[in-house]
């Protein structure tokens, strides 16, 4: 899975916002809309956008559909920002020496 699909659908505020909620807990499209000043119909696209970036999965609750964090979406987002952190500290490292 590719971190910068995660990253775009992350980097809107609302769609980030309902993230958020959805980390605390699993939630139907009219929760979330209850919780955030966002429309149902406009809550539904976000969640299709993360579902589809692999950050949020579906499950089926009789007419309801729960949303709910993918462990494996943040995994593979997780993995991406500790190399990223793993190369900033090599050049730090790198940068202290070369000043010794």
């Amino acid at each position: 899975m590719e971190a910068g699909n995660q990253l775009v659908a992350l980097a809107d505020p609302t769609r980030r916002a309902l993230f958020e909620s959805l980390a605390r807990r699993p939630m139907s499209v009219s929760a979330l809309a209850s919780e955030h000043p966002v429309s149902r119909p406009a809550v539904s696209q976000h969640l299709k956008v993360l579902a589809g970036s692999g950050l949020v999965r579906v499950s089926p609750d009789g007419t309801r559909r729960i949303y709910s964090v993918d462990p494996e979406g943040l995994t593979a987002l997780g993995a991406w920002v500790e190399a990223m952190w793993d190369h900033v500290l090599d050049r730090f490292e790198a940068a202290a020496r070369e000043e010794k």
